[in-house]
């Protein structure tokens, strides 16, 4: 990270800029740093001046304790200012969340656009969000961050097998390095329902995303996002699923933004 900001409580933003055009924050989701939105940021930098940061606890951010979703808002605003005021926001899964509770708040947004926001969308996922906060609370407090990136990848679905490999591999240390900042995503997602009264005091065009080789409830809960703002829209990006390609969801993102 090439530049630096410093939120309302001190904490040191690190961020990126590239490109020339409308401004657009680029907020990533669990696991991730803003390294993790660059090749975002590269699809979109021909027509946008795109910023890509680290979120606090993450890379080379700070972190001041005690953490709330309010601080992170904070560095959304710290992160606005340096890039001369107005912006739009686009988050990817939890990074989404985010978005939506900074573009509640009032933040001064043209556009904010969310990709596949994991929310809960039965009483089966709101109970295995609870069982999933609990066991993190717990791992995360007795300094167990190998076991908090289990439990994530776990709750994720990703197979056992899956998680004995990712244990072996190289990348390990680094997901360890930013365990901690799971508890930040988790507190992001509230009780992991559809924030709708929230989300009812967006005042911008808010274009919610899910990828069209996702399973349904992905849709469900883009759905139910987009319904509750004032000026939402749906929309499926083509064969994707997730974990999305940056070349083909930057067109779509591009032709939202560009207003």
């Amino acid at each position: 990270m090439e530049m630096t900001t410093v939120s309302r409580d001190g904490t040191r933003i690190a961020y990126e800029r590239s490109g020339r055009g409308p401004a657009v924050v680029l907020v990533s989701g669990a696991m991730s740093t803003g390294a993790t939105t660059a090749p975002l940021a590269a699809e979109l930098s021909g027509r946008f001046d795109v910023t890509v940061y680290d979120r606090r606890g993450r890379g080379e951010s700070g972190d001041t304790a005690p953490y709330s979703v309010e601080r992170e808002i904070e560095d959304l605003t710290a992160l606005i200012e340096a890039v001369g005021g107005e912006v739009s926001l686009y988050g990817m899964s939890s990074g989404g969340a985010l978005v939506l509770r900074a573009a509640a708040s009032g933040l001064p947004l043209r556009r904010a656009a969310v990709y596949e926001v994991p929310y809960a969308m039965d009483d089966a996922a709101v109970r295995a969000g609870a069982e999933y906060t609990e066991r993190l609370t717990e791992a995360l407090g007795q300094g167990r961050r190998g076991d908090a990136v289990e439990l994530f990848l776990r709750h994720t679905g990703l197979g056992e097998d899956m998680i004995r490999g990712a244990r072996q591999s190289p990348m390990w240390a680094g997901m360890e390095s930013v365990a901690p900042s799971l508890a930040y995503d988790d507190a992001v997602m509230g009780d992991g329902r559809v924030p709708a009264s929230e989300i009812a005091s967006i005042t911008v065009p808010l274009l919610v995303l899910a990828g069209g080789a996702s399973d349904a409830w992905w849709h469900e809960a883009a759905r139910a996002v987009a319904e509750a703002a004032p000026d939402g829209r749906y929309a499926a990006v083509d064969r994707q699923t997730h974990m999305v390609e940056p070349s083909v969801l930057a067109p779509v993102l591009a032709e939202f933004l560009a207003g």
